[in-house]
């Protein structure tokens, strides 16, 4: 079989956000193409995730050798998805780090695999590679005098084991899929509600000045208020879909999406309305708990007109 775009480069931006510590920017950031990073040190390199495909995590391990011969002795997962962990076997003899929760999530995901959901792609040969160093709240990374803050978000948003890589000093954030840049946010994992707290308590008190998304172009801290307003937006239509008994899938194909029209992805509108119906049918201690995936993800293939989602990785 063949797939689209495995024959081409992969591209990517390489951008110093800050002395030694680079974003790796991969357009056009939709399904599975995600945006990684890397910190140099003199004794080895931190890498802050890997890629969905094998093509795409050796591109990365790439990039990192063309900036330094160090080897990569750390890798930082920001949370279990595959589009970020897949590719983690690729950095043999790294010591990879997640939040606690982020393991298990990992090993009952697995690998990503054509299932009709998204259009193929030939993720190559992957093996599940899973963090073997975890923690619950926060722990430092150095590189060399530099301090690295790996920071719980607090609770369910995106997913239920969100990390961010916060270093003060240069006052620069990896935001994993905390946020999307151009993108829209995907809540099925984790928690509508939840999200708007965690960007509100957490990431805007930070107060970065630079920020490297999960997905699309770098940023400062005016990406946060456009994904705030997105989830409040869904939050809010739930609400008002739920008191009157509307069904997801129904109810998000009568809504304009106004200004998130040219977001990407807008089918994500429907998975959202999945989370947030279920944020809504509960107390908030029961966030980010397992809801129907197959469900959801059947009614954004609907919304998509009956056909997969497409994914260029």
């Amino acid at each position: 079989m063949s797939y689209a775009n495995t024959d081409a480069p992969v591209q990517f931006s390489l951008e110093e956000v800050a002395d030694g510590v680079f974003g790796y920017i991969q357009p056009d950031g939709t399904w599975m193409i995600n945006n990684t990073g890397f910190i140099v040190a003199g004794d080895g390199v931190s890498a802050i995730d890997a890629s969905s495909t094998e093509r795409r995590t050796r591109a990365f391990r790439d990039a990192i050798g063309s900036v330094t011969r160090a080897p990569v002795r750390t890798l930082v997962n920001t949370h279990h998805h595959p589009d970020h962990t897949a590719g983690n076997g690729v950095f043999a003899g790294a010591t990879i780090v997640a939040h606690e929760l982020a393991r298990d999530e990992m090993r009952v995901f697995g690998l990503p695999h054509n299932s009709g959901v998204w259009t193929d792609t030939d993720y190559g040969d992957l093996k599940l590679t899973l963090p073997f160093l975890t923690f619950a709240d926060r722990l430092t990374l150095w590189a060399d005098d530099l301090r690295c803050e790996l920071l719980f978000a607090g609770g369910p948003a995106h997913t239920t084991n969100d990390i961010v890589v916060w270093i003060p000093e240069r006052s620069v954030l990896f935001s994993g899929d905390l946020l999307f840049n151009g993108g829209t946010p995907f809540l099925l994992s984790g928690s509508v509600l939840g999200a708007i707290g965690v960007l509100e308590n957490f990431l805007l008190p930070l107060g970065a000045q630079t920020i490297v998304p999960g997905h699309g172009p770098v940023g400062g801290p005016e990406l946060i208020e456009p994904v705030l307003g997105y989830l409040r937006f869904i939050a809010g239509l739930a609400a008002d879909g739920r008191a009157a008994g509307i069904a997801p899938l129904e109810l998000a194909r009568g809504t304009n999406l106004g200004q998130y029209a040219e977001w990407s992805d807008p089918e994500r509108i429907v998975g959202n309305l999945h989370r947030a119906y279920a944020d809504l049918a509960g107390p908030a201690d029961a966030r980010g708990r397992p809801i129907d995936f197959t469900a959801a993800l059947t009614d954004m293939i609907a919304y998509n007109g009956g056909r997969p989602l497409t994914c260029r990785a």
